[in-house]
C-alpha cells in the first residue's frame, strides 16, 4: 500500500468524501489530439472500480479539474459523480463549494491532486493524497502518496487504504446496491 506521512494517516477514519483532480490523478496526464480536433484521455479500470466502490460505500465524490474538457463530464456521468468543477482556477474555492453543497466539513474530505495548482485544495482538506509521480511540492505535503502513478491505480489504492482503515472489505462493499 501507499505511504502515509508520519502521524497524518489517522485522518482516514473520518473521511466522508473524496474530491479528485482529473488529469494526472485519474489519467496519466497525457492527452491525445486527433487531426480533426478530437481529444482523448486514458482512464484506468482499477481506478474506475475504486471510484465505483467508494460510491457504493456511501462516500460523496467530486471532480475538480483545471481543464474544461467534455471528457470530465463524460467520466462524471459514467461514474454518477454529481459534483463537478471544470476549468477551475481556484481549486480551494471549488472544494469549499463542494463541502457546502454536501454539508460535509473540510476535515472530512480527502483531496487528491498531483500538481502545484492543487496545493491550495490539498492544504485545506482534512486528508490529502497524490499519485507517486506528483510534483515534488505536492509530494512534500500530502498525507498519503500512492505507490502507483496517476491514471494507473493510484485512486484505487487510496480507496483500498481508506477501506482498510475502516475495516471494510472491498467485496462486501461491491455487493452493496450501487444506487448511492
Amino acid at each position: 500500500m501507499g505511504e502515509t506521512s508520519s502521524g497524518k494517516g489517522d485522518g482516514l477514519n473520518r473521511i466522508r468524501a473524496i474530491a479528485m483532480d482529473v488529469d494526472g490523478v485519474l489519467t496519466d496526464g497525457g492527452t491525445w489530439w486527433g487531426p480533426n480536433g478530437e481529444e482523448w484521455k486514458r482512464f484506468c479500470f482499477a481506478d474506475i472500480m475504486g471510484v465505483s466502490l467508494a460510491r457504493r460505500a456511501g462516500l460523496e465524490l467530486a471532480l475538480i479539474s483545471g481543464e474544461n474538457s467534455p471528457l470530465v463530464d463524460r467520466y462524471a456521468e459514467k461514474m454518477h459523480i454529481r459534483h463537478v468543477a471544470k476549468g477551475c482556477r481556484d481549486k480551494a474555492g471549488a472544494l469549499r463549494d463542494f463541502a457546502s453543497a454536501t454539508g460535509i466539513g473540510l476535515a472530512e474530505i480527502c483531496y487528491v491532486g498531483d500538481d502545484i495548482n492543487d496545493l491550495p485544495a490539498i492544504q485545506i482538506a482534512g486528508f490529502s493524497a497524490s499519485p507517486a509521480n506528483a510534483a515534488r511540492d505536492v509530494l512534500a505535503c500530502v498525507n498519503f502518496t500512492s505507490k502507483f502513478t496517476g491514471g494507473n491505480g493510484a485512486v484505487r489504492e487510496l480507496i483500498d487504504t481508506l477501506f482498510a482503515a475502516r475495516g471494510l472489505d472491498s467485496m462486501t462493499v461491491f455487493s452493496r446496491s450501487s444506487d448511492h
